[in-house]
């Protein structure tokens, strides 16, 4: 019997009980440092010193953190189900805990590209895309055809989301969609979950209580990542 196509959309939260600071809300990242800065085309024009960086800490932690319960859950999830995990995150806890299918929106700490590739001129080419692992990147490291300045790979604000249109068409085939760990804040992502089709499942987990009315027909898991996929796993899924 062919499983059932079972998509995850996840943000920062469910990698937040891991010890990765989430970008939003109490003491996230962008409330110490401004988004403007670190975060956009402009930011790294004005200071590419300053955003490799603040990215170089953030890729250097990943070693120090595990995977979560949250993360296993969703990796084991792929006994029963065809799973695809669409990421808003940059870490690569859901690949360390075990997750097949991965698809990262806003790109990936642990890889680089020269900053004039991987752009609408190259068709969003992955040829010069580097994975570095955890080093850190400096001023002066250069790639590509016209040896042109390394910065992350990333999508910053004001920039396309070239996986947007695979991870809409992935949707667009779900039996079941699991939203995790966002808060359905950050566009163009936020609005994935419009492309699941009529009879779709569609659960939301947040521990932000104020959300549950957020999309119609949902249902509401009133649950931190870890607590509310284990709901989803031993409550919800067992009845579908």
């Amino acid at each position: 019997m062919k499983k059932k196509n079972l998509v995850v959309l996840s943000g920062s939260g469910i990698s937040a009980e891991s010890g990765i600071s989430t970008f939003r809300g109490g003491n996230g990242l962008w409330d110490n440092v401004p988004v403007e800065e670190i975060c956009t085309p402009e930011g790294w024009r004005r200071n590419p010193a300053k955003v490799l960086k603040f990215y170089n800490e953030r890729r250097a932690q990943l070693p120090t953190v595990e995977p979560n319960e949250a993360h296993r859950i969703v990796s084991g999830l792929e006994n029963d189900y065809d799973v695809c995990v669409v990421t808003q995150n940059v870490d690569n806890l859901h690949e360390r805990a075990g997750s097949t299918r991965v698809l990262h929106l806003h790109g990936e700490l642990t890889k680089v590209r020269p900053e004039d590739c991987y752009t609408d001129y190259d068709g969003y080419s992955l040829k010069y895309v580097q994975d570095i692992g955890y080093r850190p990147v400096e001023l002066g490291e250069t790639g590509g055809p016209r040896n042109r300045q390394l910065r992350p790979h990333i999508v910053w604000f004001g920039e396309a989301v070239p996986n947007l249109e695979t991870a809409a068409r992935l949707v667009s085939v779900a039996d079941i969609l699991v939203i995790v760990g966002t808060s359905l804040q950050v566009y163009p992502a936020a609005s994935l979950y419009h492309y699941a089709p009529e009879g779709c499942k569609i659960f939301l987990i947040d521990p932000d209580d104020k959300l549950g009315g957020h999309i119609p027909g949902v249902t509401f898991i009133n649950e931190v990542a870890t607590k509310g996929l284990t709901r989803l796993r031993e409550e919800f899924l067992q009845n579908l």
